[in-house]
């Protein structure tokens, strides 16, 4: 992400009342006892970073910049715990890709250490790929979503891989359907492949290891899909709830440090952006009731409906790939869905939450 795309604000950030808060008058309106009702959630995510050396920078990812259909912000507060040592937080956006950094700077000998609490609501989503109408995309939006980046290339051994699964199809909606089923049959989650995956495509397509999690599966949708002419995108998040669907490989609530979990997208130029997530149809076959066949009832019913749905018991991020950490002088990262941080001596890992130190938690709010 080139930092000189981000859309830069001050410190003041949207501040929620902790105590007497109350519904907005839009979704007070909206609720109903439907599938589609909306849900409230507040998620909490609090970062100290143990060994601070010289200038001490953390960087948090926000809810989704953008408004969906299935879910919309309510705001966010930041705390630091210095006293008023650090540099104020900053927010930083980028709405092509809904994307939003809270990042502050810690000097030598002050406590690194920020929370940021967020509100928001979600609900379900389902988008019929072939006759429904989902969110539409303008024609430069639908060309960034064609765009390789570092990890999705769209050439060579990807455009040729895509090509022979598409070959004969016509119809986007066709394309991304034997994309989606592809990926549901070839591949598989590797329980041993640390956090969400890398998503490097290009090498799980030239070593045929095709084993990781929903950062290298879904990235493997997307990437086929763009190369074969069908805008995709990933949306990185975390979960913030148990499932509502008999799944309990598929939901996650209160301690949610370790939930992070990526979804997809593909546009439809009749039916607009389409909800999938072949990832989680491959994770119901490893974990669910102790592992599951590709034919069983259970994998079956989750293969159909996350083609074209998502229950929203999850908070998505952004959309982001090749993000610049602003104020970092480290490499990019292939996407942003973990807290990172930096000191003197470098990047901690942000996979190792024990030692970094980091805590996300969620919970349900009730009006």
């Amino acid at each position: 992400m080139n930092r000189r795309h981000f859309m830069k604000s001050s410190a003041s950030l949207t501040a929620v009342v902790s105590s007497g808060w109350m519904l907005p008058s839009w979704l007070a309106h909206a609720q109903t006892e439907s599938d589609t009702a909306w849900r409230i959630f507040e998620v909490t995510a609090r970062v100290e970073v143990l060994k601070p050396a010289g200038t001490t920078r953390i960087w948090l990812p926000t809810p989704m910049t953008v408004d969906t259909t299935y879910q919309k912000s309510l705001g966010h507060q930041v705390k630091l715990e210095d006293g008023g040592i650090s540099k104020p937080a900053d927010q930083i956006r980028d709405p092509s890709w809904a994307l939003g950094i809270v990042s502050a700077e810690f000097p030598q000998g002050s406590k690194a250490a920020m929370t940021l609490t967020s509100r928001f609501a979600t609900r379900n989503y389902s988008v019929d790929p072939f006759a429904g109408k989902g969110m539409m995309a303008s024609v430069d939006e639908q060309k960034r979503f064609l765009k390789a980046s570092d990890l999705l290339p769209t050439d060579g051994i990807v455009k040729s891989t895509s090509d022979s699964i598409v070959k004969g199809l016509k119809s986007d909606t066709d394309k991304a359907r034997a994309i989606y089923d592809w990926v549901v049959e070839n591949t598989y989650r590797d329980p041993k492949v640390r956090g969400c995956g890398v998503g490097d495509v290009k090498f799980m397509l030239e070593n045929k290891s095709f084993g990781g999690k929903c950062g290298d599966l879904n990235a493997l949708f997307v990437a086929l899909s763009r190369a074969a002419g069908v805008p995709a995108r990933d949306v990185y998040g975390i979960r913030v709830a148990d499932s509502q669907r008999g799944y309990k490989s598929l939901g996650k609530a209160g301690d949610i440090t370790k939930a992070q979990h990526c979804r997809a997208e593909f546009y439809s130029q009749t039916a607009g952006w389409v909800p999938v997530d072949p990832a989680d149809v491959r994770k119901v076959i490893l974990e669910e009731e102790g592992g599951k066949k590709i034919d069983d009832p259970k994998v079956v019913a989750a293969r159909k409906f996350l083609w074209g749905n998502w229950e929203m018991n999850w908070l998505a991020l952004n959309y982001a790939h090749d993000v610049a950490l602003p104020g970092s002088a480290k490499s990019k990262l292939g996407f942003f869905m973990y807290p990172n941080a930096e000191t003197a001596e470098g990047r901690l890992d942000q996979l190792d939450p024990d030692n970094f130190k980091y805590t996300i938690t969620s919970k349900e709010l009730t009006a």
